[in-house]
């Protein structure tokens, strides 16, 4: 189709507003669980607050919320959360948000408490049925300063005293108990590893008492980061490990661990919410998998006897959260013209039925910009990876002699990666005129372990150089426009965001939500998950304070001459808000054009429809009054305070 108007870059009229984003989308989470009668899932409702919701579909596809108003389904345990819910015959059980209590929900009734008010947070249940009791992590924060995390078992009657099963390590995830019953393996690592890092793969046998009895290690090391362990139907314990510097799966047997499907490819990510499901077994007993290859996601099925591993047609280049029931699966998938959507997968005739969507707008593709996935070079040789979005818009094109602003994305993590699926958000800069490049910088994961650790104690380093590199590769092909370069990322985005900033002179704009700029604060400051995380991303802290103050924004704001946004939630336990008020006071200080929206009850990462549409358009509106353009949206404008003086006026 031929646009029928010509309009610069930044002010091209889009039907994707914010309006519609955040009206129309729900967060799909983790934790698809089924029984004989019924579906479970998660859903985030930024129209409802933010609050997490059970949503029940049953066989003749009815659907209803388990949890309604105010409970909001969501555990606090890590900070991140995940495995916040269990079935358990006709009942549900669920961590709420605002005590942490555990609540039981029989079937047509109210949600009833299970346990008592104490300081103590619950996560990654497994239904002990024979003892009558569910086996969790459990996080207990009365003693004050750091958390004790312990797996214990909680009566499910809410009678009787929890019982702590295992003590003793930093952390713990994932206990899984053999169909059998008399088995019981478990995840653990220590400080000041991440579970990215390396862990420890535990199996243990129960007694009919339900104590545990010769615990020992079976797998994992410091370099060697098992997840996702999982019981086959006939007994056999399964696990991912990266131990060929590749998640790949494994079978323990006879006392060894035997690769399934050995590949340069991913079967998993890194562990930062509880519940991950990458894989599940068939009732035959071969598994239904997902991996990824240069930042495509595929499902396939592993013959578990024969180890063929035969990759299954879907729409979809993102995947996750596989549970598999009977002859269906089910699974989490998004693609680059398909939202992302929880999807019933038929193994015998290959249709699949879509359950719920995270949005249901009908988008004309005209207004969709695809993903091309891209390599370029970039510090010392070496080669980093990204997702490249061009301006599109059915209705619009730019003058001939125009190139479009470009806006560098840096996902948060750092240790996490960017998608291929459908993201309204980007839609909405490449439909208003924006080229957007999303950047895998190096420490991202789904290419191997070299990949990931090539942010091991230059973080500042190798991601700023790889979105600055990109950003300059772009330039260089006559994609963008080398003087309306921007950068955005969030928590640890927003770090590599004002470090960007701060010791490179390529980008004209930057935009931090809960970003850090000052790294020593992060490393006295934040939670217990992620409390040692800097040791391995910069250096052991205090003992190299030298590393954390050079690469600190917050100390060289000297060197930052650039406008820059701050988006933050003020009850944000993750990255505190005196990070960003800091940064806010020394540019106001320095009279560099800085604006601040922070925003009352949000916490690490926003949730709230009213925040994620102020917040969207504030930038929007920001980017217009730096580069010049007035965007076509009405939008409500944010003080950018030493704009009339400083730079970008």
């Amino acid at each position: 189709m031929n646009p029928s108007k010509i309009a610069p870059y930044g002010t091209w009229e889009s039907p994707i507003t914010a309006d519609l984003i955040v009206q129309s989308s729900i967060r799909l989470g983790g934790g698809v669980l089924a029984d004989d009668d019924a579906v479970y899932w998660l859903e985030g409702r930024p129209s409802e607050g933010g609050r997490t919701v059970i949503v029940r579909r049953a066989a003749d596809g009815a659907t209803r919320d388990v949890n309604p108003a105010p409970f909001n389904a969501r555990t606090r345990v890590h900070e991140y959360g995940g495995g916040s819910f269990v079935v358990h015959g006709a009942e549900v059980i669920f961590s709420n948000f605002a005590d942490q209590r555990l609540y039981r929900v029989p079937p047509g009734e109210t949600p009833q408490p299970l346990t008592p008010e104490a300081p103590l947070r619950y996560a990654d249940f497994i239904v002990d049925a024979a003892r009558g009791r569910l086996i969790c992590v459990r996080e207990d924060h009365s003693a004050g300063g750091e958390p004790v995390n312990t797996l214990a078992a909680v009566p499910l009657d809410g009678a009787g005293e929890q019982v702590v099963l295992v003590s003793g390590s930093d952390f713990y995830a994932a206990p899984r108990l053999s169909p059998d019953g008399t088995r019981l393996a478990w995840l653990t690592w220590q400080h000041p590893n991440m579970p990215w890092d390396g862990t420890e793969l535990w199996l243990a046998d129960m007694q009919p008492d339900g104590s545990l009895t010769n615990a020992r290690v079976i797998a994992g090391a410091e370099r060697d980061a098992i997840t996702q362990p999982k019981w086959s139907p006939d007994g056999a314990l399964h696990f991912v490990s990266e131990r060929s510097g590749w998640w790949n799966l494994y079978r323990w047997r006879d006392g060894q661990a035997e690769a399934l499907a050995p590949l340069e490819a991913e079967f998993a990510g890194p562990q930062w919410v509880f519940g991950q499901s990458n894989y599940d077994f068939t009732a035959e007993g071969d598994i239904l998998c997902t991996y990824t290859r240069e930042g495509l996601w595929y499902l396939a099925r592993l013959d578990n006897a024969t180890g063929d591993l035969t990759r299954l047609d879907t729409p979809y280049t993102s995947l996750s959260s596989v549970s598999v029931h009977g002859e269906r699966v089910l699974f989490r998938g998004g693609a680059p013209v398909l939202p992302s959507a929880l999807v019933l997968l038929d193994l015998n005739t290959g249709g699949h039925t879509v359950l719920q969507r995270a949005f249901t707008l009908d988008i004309d593709p005209g207004y969709l910009a695809a993903p091309e996935p891209i390599t370029y070079p970039t510090l010392d040789g070496q080669a980093a990876h990204a997702f490249f979005y061009p301006p599109q818009n059915r209705d619009v094109a730019a003058p001939p002699d125009e190139k479009p602003p470009l806006l560098v994305i840096s996902h948060g993590g750092p240790t996490a990666a960017t998608s291929s699926a459908l993201d309204l958000r980007i839609q909405y800069w490449t439909s208003r005129g924006f080229a957007v490049l999303d950047v895998n910088y190096g420490g991202s994961t789904g290419y191997g372990r070299a990949y990931r650790e090539r942010l091991n104690g230059q973080w500042g380093i190798v991601d700023v150089e790889d979105c600055t590199h990109g950003a300059r590769y772009l330039v260089d092909q006559g994609r963008a426009d080398a003087a309306r370069l921007a950068i955005r990322g969030g928590s640890a985005g927003g770090y590599t965001t004002l470090a960007a900033l701060a010791f490179h002179d390529v980008f004209q704009a930057g935009a931090s939500y809960y970003g850090v700029g000052d790294l020593e604060g992060l490393a006295r400051d934040t939670h217990k998950f992620e409390s040692r995380y800097l040791d391995g991303l910069v250096g052991p802290y205090p003992e190299r304070r030298d590393l954390y103050q050079a690469r600190a924004p917050l100390h060289h704001v000297e060197r930052l001459n650039c406008p820059v946004i701050f988006f933050q939630g003020l009850e944000d336990e993750v990255v505190p808000p005196a990070q960003a008020e800091a940064m806010v006071a020394a540019l106001r200080e320095k009279g560099v054009p800085v604006a601040y929206v922070p925003f009352e009850g949000e916490q690490h990462g926003f949730r709230r429809a009213e925040t994620l549409k102020r917040a969207l358009e504030s930038e929007l509106y920001f980017y217009g009054r730096i580069f010049g353009f007035t965007p076509a949206d009405d939008v409500e404008p944010v003080e950018i305070e030493n704009l009339d003086s400083g730079e970008g006026a």
